[in-house]
């Protein structure tokens, strides 16, 4: 073989090497875009798993919301369970008080004793759920708690002090069911 044979053969041999190296090039091309795409893929999915995992606490926060309110609204039902009857009820204690406040006589006497025992009866009855008349004379008025019917001006009691009680206000717990209907000083 002669020189020129050799160079030949050794220039045929670089552009071996270098289609070899176009080979490689092109692959390690195909690679990146793969690298690429899946590296877009990720991101695509960390994206969408942060807006499940914010959408998870959302409604779970939306959740402990709806169990405590449940839970609020069923102990105030608790609380004020015996608002409907103490509103039923209080008519039928006016009702007695009125009857009570009859003169008594021999005739009489037996029946007011009974009247009487019931009166007092649905008292205790009302107490034990939570329900109390207010005290309310010699008090300061207080508009939430009282219903200023009259007026009077006496010297001798202060100013917006009640003075006499014209109705029986009613309470259950910490809520008036009914304010009391009384006479205020000026």
């Amino acid at each position: 073989m002669t020189q020129n044979d050799t160079s030949i053969k050794d220039e045929d041999k670089g552009s071996d090497e270098t289609e070899e190296d176009v080979v490689e090039i092109l692959d390690a091309k195909e690679d990146v875009t793969e690298i690429n795409e899946t590296s877009d893929e990720i991101e695509t999915l960390k994206k969408e798993k942060d807006e499940l995992y914010d959408r998870y606490l959302r409604v779970q926060a939306e959740y402990d919301n709806y169990k405590r309110r449940t839970e609020k609204e069923k102990i105030s039902e608790r609380k004020y369970k015996s608002l409907d009857l103490a509103n039923d009820i209080i008519p039928v204690l006016d009702n007695f008080e009125r009857a009570l406040q009859v003169e008594v006589s021999e005739e009489n006497k037996g029946m007011v004793e009974g009247i009487t025992m019931v009166y007092n009866q649905l008292i205790e009855a009302l107490k034990t759920h939570g329900v109390e008349a207010m005290e309310v004379e010699n008090q300061e008025f207080d508009p939430v708690l009282h219903h200023a019917v009259m007026q009077t001006d006496e010297e001798d009691v202060e100013s917006n002090t009640i003075v006499e009680e014209l109705q029986k206000g009613y309470m259950l717990k910490d809520r008036v069911i009914r304010p009391a209907m009384v006479k205020v000083n000026k």
